[in-house]
């Protein structure tokens, strides 16, 4: 067991987005600002570079920069980074060369988060390697890379249908008996029994760490057994997320229940289609909370509307007066 599984275990981590300018450019002091705030919330640990800070767009010095500026803000709070092969990235069409460029640029992302100050890593589904034969043995070679470079190392199941990779129960059993790696995030969106299933598998590993990526139906997956939790939705009212957890496991089940709703509420008003629209929703949560100025921008998502801002104003309301 590592210091950052203690320090995970019944908290959330908020995966955090990046706000940008209109000219597309990383807005410093909206950033600043956000982790200045988010050091006054209790969390377990940031995630920077993960989907919701679009970690994979992002150029070298952008992520560079980011966990920089959250390094300095954060102080003793760990940071988890994001950590695979860049999208911006052209690689071969040749499985064995495919393979290992996916782990080579990888392993560069890992060791710049290494040499940044990370506490931990968060390893990205390869879906570049998603059609390629013995699939499972290339992820387990891909995560053994990956936990070389010395940090501990979270797996990540996305499962297919939400853009990520079904991994066969054998492969998350060889991923969690893989030294350094804590546990696995699992994600599964709107397959609750693919949830119910994996958690099951995971769970048989002792010592290994269940975390919840499941905004939409969170207060669920921690009465599934889930450790802790890391969301996109807690870069958001981040107390209300780390209420519920405290509340499951100190078994106030009647403030779970009410909490529960109020985050399910609020995640049917900003994890709903698009779903890629999620990001830009979570700044527009910040905006409307006061934690960022006005009109912060998601460069890389879908276009949505001010009434689709109006609905997540809304939500940041309803909540705060629960």
């Amino acid at each position: 067991m590592t210091e950052l599984t203690d320090r995970l275990r019944h908290r959330v981590v908020p995966a955090v987005p990046v706000p940008f300018d209109v000219d597309g450019g990383i807005d410093d002091a909206a950033v600043l600002q956000y982790a200045q705030w988010m050091a006054t919330q209790p969390v377990g640990a940031v995630a920077v570079w993960a989907h919701t800070g679009r970690g994979l767009l992002l150029s070298e010095s952008q992520r560079a920069r980011v966990l920089e500026m959250w390094l300095g803000a954060l102080k003793e709070t760990p940071i988890i980074c994001g950590v695979g092969a860049p999208d911006t990235e052209e690689l071969p069409t040749d499985p064995r060369a495919r393979t290992d460029r996916v782990i080579e640029l990888a392993v560069s992302v890992a060791a710049a988060a290494r040499d940044g100050g990370a506490a931990g890593l968060l390893v990205y589904p390869p879906t570049a390697l998603r059609d390629l034969q013995d699939l499972n043995d290339r992820v387990v070679e891909l995560h053994r890379a990956i936990a070389d470079v010395g940090l501990p190392t979270i797996a990540f199941y996305l499962y297919h249908d939400a853009g990520g990779i079904s991994y066969a129960f054998e492969t998350i059993n060889r991923l969690l008996d893989l030294g350094g790696v804590i546990g696995i995030k699992v994600a599964t969106l709107d397959s609750v029994m693919t949830f119910q299933d994996v958690a099951g598998e995971v769970l048989r590993h002792t010592g290994a760490l269940l975390i919840s990526g499941e905004d939409r139906f969170l207060g669920y997956s921690l009465t599934l057994g889930a450790h802790c939790a890391l969301i996109g939705m807690a870069a958001a009212c981040t107390e209300s997320s780390a209420a519920l957890l405290d509340s499951w496991f100190e078994r106030d089940l009647e403030s779970f229940v009410t909490l529960g709703a109020d985050l399910d509420e609020f995640a049917g008003a900003t994890f709903r289609a698009p779903i890629d629209g999620y990001v830009q929703r979570m700044l527009w949560a910040l905006e409307a909370d006061g934690v960022l100025p006005p009109y912060p921008h998601d460069p890389f998502g879908p276009d949505l509307t001010e009434e689709d801002r109006a609905v997540v104003r809304n939500a940041v309301v309803k909540l705060r007066k629960r």
